[in-house]
């Protein structure tokens, strides 16, 4: 069981520990622990409609995420949006959950255990915490656990491979919001983006090679992305430049021809235009048009969760299939593959280069 959130502190800091001794001077300084912390996007903790409607209320309370002005928006998400999508979800969440929770919880825990372990092997004292933007464990909760464990250095990596306002900017609005109530701030860097890092690009290519060897390569291979509203790109939004050059450099990866890949987006929300072409439609069209035979990967996550087990590998399969497609396979994130973790701690370990890692 996981120890519980920390709470906001009372006061504008969390309290320090007292020194054992008001003078410490002139008494040599003991340089602090190196942390790193990864994040994600955040879960239900369980597949109730309460437990969502928790989850959705802070996620789309984040203006970064909403860029609706507050007066207009909060009726509507706490009108029809809480009152009517938790109940709707329920059975997809349930369709999906592990016997440790959510599969992006998970298997983000596991990533976590596996550069801890690759960085021990390596004979490196490193802490690794997990933290979820939005529920539980709270990036509050992960970085109190680094502070406490004596971290004066940390690395904060949000696992999207691909940079956005409304996913990584909003990771670095709230580590910084909580180290804004440290009195003894640690020094702090983020990783920006991944997306044509070979360390990311490698292992998910192998991956997808090896599907290949084990059942034949399809006609077509779809790369569907996470969807952002076309407003945020007109507005100097980089995830969807992000998106293709990460698609550009799987295709060269994989050795594929521009007539033998497709880019998409899903998981749209509400009325207005999101990034195009659209998933779902896109592959009934597929069908319709002849192509039988489609292979699907997210390479905007690192971790499988409900917008890639059940929207894609249920929702769109079944569209596909009903409009004539004849085998759909959807390629599984890299979730905690082996050398996914051990690109993951190379990644981890070369940025925190300069920094004093403690022999383990």
């Amino acid at each position: 069981m996981s120890a519980p959130e920390a709470p906001e502190p009372r006061g504008r800091y969390w309290p320090e520990p007292a020194p054992t001794r008001l003078k410490v001077w002139p008494a040599p300084f003991k340089v602090g622990k190196v942390g790193v912390l990864l994040v994600n996007l955040g879960t239900p903790d369980e597949p109730t409609a309460p437990a969502i409607r928790r989850y959705l209320r802070e996620f789309l309370s984040d203006p970064r995420v909403i860029e609706i002005p507050k007066f207009v928006w909060w009726p509507i998400l706490n009108g029809p949006i809480l009152l009517a999508r938790p109940k709707k979800l329920v059975h997809r969440y349930e369709g999906i959950w592990m016997e440790g929770g959510s599969p992006l919880l998970v298997y983000t825990e596991r990533q976590a255990a596996g550069v801890r372990a690759r960085l021990k092997a390596r004979g490196l004292e490193v802490e690794v915490a997990v933290g979820m933007r939005y529920g539980k464990p709270s990036i509050r909760h992960a970085m109190m656990q680094l502070h406490n464990a004596g971290c004066e250095y940390i690395l904060t990596l949000p696992l999207y491979p691909q940079y956005s306002s409304s996913t990584t900017a909003t990771v670095i609005d709230e580590v910084t919001r909580v180290a804004s109530h440290l009195r003894d701030q640690p020094a702090m860097r983020f990783v920006k983006r991944f997306h044509v890092d070979p360390l990311y690009i490698n292992p998910l290519a192998d991956k997808i090679g090896a599907h290949w060897a084990e059942h034949g390569k399809p006609q077509k291979l779809v790369m569907s992305f996470h969807g952002l509203p076309q407003r945020c790109t007109k507005l100097g939004d980089p995830y969807c430049r992000d998106s293709y050059e990460t698609a550009a450099a799987l295709a060269a990866k994989l050795g594929l021809a521009d007539d033998e890949y497709l880019v998409t987006f899903q998981s749209r929300f509400g009325p207005a235009a999101w990034l195009q072409p659209y998933t779902e439609p896109t592959l009934e069209n597929l069908a319709k048009s002849g192509v039988t035979r489609i292979d699907v990967v997210c390479p905007g996550f690192v971790a499988d969760c409900l917008e890639t087990l059940e929207e894609i590998s249920i929702e769109v399969r079944e569209t596909f299939m009903n409009a004539g497609g004849e085998r759909f396979n959807y390629i599984e994130c890299l979730n905690d593959d082996a050398p996914w973790l051990d690109a993951l701690t190379d990644m981890v370990q070369r940025e925190l280069s300069g920094w004093p890692i403690r022999p383990d």
